[in-house]
């Protein structure tokens, strides 16, 4: 933010330092600086630059921003025009051309005439050889003047209405470019506050299913229950250390699928056959945490069969770029109106995948023949 600062220091700076070298350069007089000089000592030369200073910060930092960018057009009108006809008033560059004129008087020889140009506020056109008599003399008509009877200063009015509109134009900008940006950061905010909602429901539900099964487990006084226990405390310490940002490393993902598939082989026993298999090199790589679990619960929940030998496999490829996860499981014990593919869990799994990988997954889920397949693809 400082470095931001700086920079629109650095560019005011420059802006005013272009607008206060425009006397200076259409007042020039030949190759000599004195008369520039002089210039610079006056105070009608820094009245000047204070004139279109007042202009362009009383316009972007508060006309704009308080009545046009309300809609108060009517006022933001008003206010212009007593920027206008304050600089009418007070005539900077006129001045300026003034200060000139006085100069080059005090220099021209006495038996010179004064310069008849129309750098002279008494400036009269001199009749070209062969004007047409019939037409209007130059030297009847008037110099161009306002309704009061004071010359009017064409150049002061056109550099109040270039910084007028430059003003205008980057007050509105700015608003432009903070409105999207609170825009972008209120979606952002939205997103992660969503995610944390997602995950927060899905860590409780996968505890909950496995807090289940080691209590069947020591109902039944079953001898692996104290190794549950052990696996269930790894899975905990994975959920709670290391499920605190979007991404996690895939090797502590594969840990946590190990110890879950081992905690559900106790529970089914002999007649599910659970083929888990991991191919390529996983460290280094990265992955949302527990985007997997969802379907590997619903594998263990619906694929088990207290009565029918069943086989689940569930397969990690993982290559230099991508990671493909593969389970397959026939469907068991799901009521009327049940939808194995569209369960809140597979419904959460899905918006973390939309915000943590948008547009660089691919997701496809079957349900035919009794059989539920999920192939997954996500970058790594």
């Amino acid at each position: 933010m400082s470095k931001i600062k700086a920079i629109s220091i650095i560019l005011h700076f420059a802006g005013w330092v272009m607008l206060m070298a425009i006397p200076l350069i259409f007042l020039h007089r030949g190759g000599s600086f004195d008369g520039d000089i002089v210039l610079l000592q006056s105070p009608d030369y820094w009245l000047f630059g204070l004139t279109f200073m007042v202009v362009f910060y009383s316009n972007a930092y508060f006309f704009v921003p308080r009545l046009l960018l309300r809609k108060k057009h009517i006022f933001f009108g008003i206010a212009v025009f007593s920027l206008f006809f304050g600089v009418y008033c007070i005539r900077p560059f006129d001045r300026l051309l003034h200060i000139r004129e006085k100069e080059d008087d005090s220099r021209r020889p006495n038996n010179r005439p004064p310069f008849n140009g129309p750098g002279n506020v008494n400036y009269q056109p001199v009749e070209p050889p062969g004007r047409n008599p019939n037409l209007p003399s130059y030297r009847d008509r008037p110099l161009s003047r306002s309704p009061f009877g004071q010359p009017l200063d064409i150049t002061s009015f056109f550099i109040f209405f270039t910084v007028i509109a430059f003003s205008t134009a980057i007050k509105t900008i700015r608003e432009w470019l903070l409105t999207e940006q609170r825009a972008a950061r209120a979606e952002a905010d939205k997103a992660t506050a969503e995610l944390s909602f997602l995950k927060a429901q899905i860590n409780p539900h996968f505890l909950f299913n496995t807090m289940n099964n080691i209590y069947t487990l020591v109902l039944t006084k079953d001898d692996h229950a104290a190794d549950s226990v052990l696996r269930l405390s790894k899975i905990m310490r994975y959920v709670t250390e290391d499920v605190t940002g979007n991404f996690a490393p895939l090797q502590r993902e594969v840990d946590c699928i190990g110890s879950y598939i081992e905690l559900q082989r106790l529970r089914t026993g002999s007649l599910t056959a659970v083929n888990f298999e991991v191919d390529g090199d996983i460290d280094g790589k990265q992955i949302a945490p527990l985007l997997l679990m969802t379907f590997i619960e619903n594998v263990f929940k619906y694929g088990v069969s207290k009565h029918e030998s069943t086989t689940i496999q569930i397969k990690l490829v993982i290559s230099e770029t991508t990671l493909y996860f593969y389970c397959k499981n026939r469907i068991f014990g799901l009521s009327n109106g049940d939808n194995h593919s569209t369960g809140i869990g597979i419904k959460n799994t899905r918006k973390r995948l939309e915000h943590l990988y948008t547009g660089r997954y691919l997701l496809n889920i079957s349900n035919d023949n009794q059989e539920y397949i999920v192939q997954l693809t996500l970058p790594t």
